[in-house]
């Protein structure tokens, strides 16, 4: 394997873990929000968004080849796609807020923001692990280089 290819595989990891940080913000951010989008003409909450990853498909023919010794296969994990958790919204009793219905009871987003930062917690500590996979693979190209100047 070509000691440029963990860079590419780390940077692939960087890019997805910046965006479920992202996303995860965003769900934070909206944690109180009681109209978030606009359907069949009234107010929705807020729906917590989850961010799907999945890793970069290669072709069958260069898996194939990089089996048999031929041209070697790069792997990495890529966004497949951002989707809405349909989990229930949260009923919390308070008349006399505005969004409320017939029966006093506010539709709140399903967000837990608990979950949230584990979930936060989980994405940064994966993204220092690939900086720190990409740190040594920046050591292993300078030993290297070292070893070809001796």
């Amino acid at each position: 394997m070509k000691l440029s290819n963990g860079f590419d595989i780390s940077a692939s990891a960087l890019t997805a873990q910046r965006m479920r940080m992202d996303v995860i913000s965003s769900n934070i951010a909206n944690a109180e929000v009681t109209r978030g989008s606009y359907v069949n003409g009234k107010f929705e909450p807020y729906k917590r968004k989850l961010v799907v990853l999945e890793p970069t498909q290669q072709s069958f023919s260069s898996l194939l080849a990089g089996q048999m010794g031929g041209k070697e296969n790069v792997s990495g994990v890529r966004v497949a796609r951002i989707q809405e958790d349909h989990t229930p919204n949260k009923l919390v009793y308070n008349p006399s807020h505005p969004d409320a219905d017939e029966q006093g009871y506010v539709h709140m987003p399903n967000v837990d923001v608990a979950k949230e930062m584990v979930d936060m917690i989980s994405a940064s500590r994966a993204y220092e692990a690939n900086v720190t996979a990409i740190n040594a693979t920046k050591a292993m190209f300078v030993k290297a280089l070292e070893i070809g100047r001796a």
